[in-house]
């Protein structure tokens, strides 16, 4: 049997590393009431940093 090693992380170094990676976060959700769909909702999300390596997708204001 081999030891897990545990290793605690502070949040902030957890969101330094996805936000340098950047994240997708994609889910659905349904309320349905006896087989009868009500609400649906989709999730699609991108979370990423833009920097002076990465140019923002909206053009400049002059």
């Amino acid at each position: 049997m081999t030891a897990v090693e545990r290793r605690e992380i502070a949040l902030v170094d957890l969101l330094d590393r996805l936000l340098a990676g950047g994240v997708v976060l994609t889910g659905d959700i349904t309320l349905r009431i006896a087989d009868v769909d009500l609400v649906r909702i989709d999730l699609n999300a991108l979370v990423s940093s833009v920097g002076e390596g990465v140019p923002a997708p909206w053009p400049e204001a002059s």
